[in-house]
Parts: structure tokens; C-alpha cells; sequence
């Protein structure tokens, strides 16, 4: 089935553009194999970038849209990954980087692919657990930029993933939350830190 990638805010791809066309913007960031591309680099496969906030002991979640992420390609291969962020001027170039989380996000996404149902492609940050997952929204037709998780979406945690997560496993949302839940709200096993005498 086709993955319906929503189509990102054009002043966030121009801002992408832009800084590609920079020779400072590259030249600056921390990515050697953008740096060393050779021939043209193009963004690609534009991701709406949701951050879930907190995890209510119910279970329900608060996200919002914190930028838009697109994958930088040369040649046959994605070599870097560019950000954006929305500022109360519009939408502003963020960062390039490289690492990681760039082949595993192409990974999972020819892994969803490959599903029986068509799914809208998106990013879902946890950063309290430091976790990334390709959110798996039903709804192809939604508005990337907005929504929260439906309990029959997917979530595919991104390599590396947090201890006792499977990374590249598709999870149901209403599967999911339950153990994020926990993780997030644990209490920590440590008491307080001891009072150092002055």
C-alpha cells in the first residue's frame, strides 16, 4: 500500500533550500557527509515532526507540531536530515545533522511501505525517554500538522531505542502509551539527594 507522506508548508521548504544553497549554513553544520556530498542534494520525504508533552496515568496524550523534518539526498542515499521550526515570524530554518536516526527512519519507512493499510507518515518525539517513533496516523487524509494519536494508529520506535523497547517493531498507540506511561511516571529508585553539609 502507498505511504501518503503530507505535503510540508512550502516557507518550510524554502528555508531548507535555502540553507543548502548556503555555502556558510553547510559548511558550518555537523554533518561531514553533507559536507562531502557529491553532485546536487535534494529534500525529500517531508515529515511532520509531533512531540508528545505528557502521558496522563489514563493513558491519553498531549502532542504538538514542533517542525517539520526532511531527509537530504544524494545520489541514491539520504546523507543528512535538515529541521524546521515555526517562530512567531513563520517558519525558520533549524539545523542539519546527520547519525542514526536517518537510515532508521528510512528503515521503518519501507517497512510501512509494505503494510496492508495506507498510513500518513509522520515523527512522534518522546523526549522524555529520548525516543523517536514514525507515527503511523489512519487517517491519510488528515492535516499533518495536527491530531494526536488514535489508539488504532501505529508507532515504530526508532533505532536506538529506549532499554526493553523493540526498535523497528510496530506498536499500537493504545499498546504503547500503557508502557511509555510507565517509564515516564516511575518513581525513581534513588531517595531525595542527601543534604551536603556546608
Amino acid at each position: 500500500m502507498p505511504l501518503h507522506v503530507p505535503p510540508a508548508p512550502a516557507p518550510a521548504l524554502r528555508t531548507v533550500l535555502t540553507a543548502l544553497g548556503s555555502p556558510t549554513a553547510v559548511r558550518e553544520a555537523r554533518t561531514p557527509s553533507l559536507r562531502l556530498a557529491q553532485g546536487p542534494v535534494t529534500p525529500e520525504l517531508p515529515l511532520p515532526v509531533h512531540v508528545l508533552d505528557r502521558i496522563t496515568p489514563a493513558g491519553a496524550s498531549a502532542t504538538r507540531l514542533a517542525g517539520w523534518r526532511f531527509l537530504i539526498r544524494s545520489g541514491d542515499r539520504s546523507v543528512a536530515a535538515a529541521d524546521t521550526m515555526l517562530t512567531p515570524d513563520g517558519w525558520a530554518f533549524s539545523r542539519f545533522f546527520e547519525g542514526p536516526y536517518i537510515t532508521a527512519t528510512e528503515r521503518a519507512l519501507r517497512q510501512a511501505e509494505s503494510m496492508q493499510q495506507p498510513y500518513q507518515a509522520r515523527l512522534l518525539s518522546v523526549p522524555e525517554l529520548y525516543m523517536l517513533t514514525l507515527w503511523l496516523h489512519g487517517d491519510c487524509a488528515a492535516d499533518g500538522a495536527t491530531g494526536h494519536p488514535a489508539a488504532t494508529d501505529l508507532l515504530v520506535p526508532l533505532a536506538p531505542a529506549p532499554p526493553g523497547i523493540a526498535a523497528h517493531r510496530p506498536h499500537r498507540v493504545a499498546e504503547l502509551l500503557p508502557v511509555l506511561t510507565l517509564r515516564v511516571t516511575r518513581a525513581p529508585l534513588l531517595g531525595p539527594p542527601a543534604e551536603v553539609p556546608a
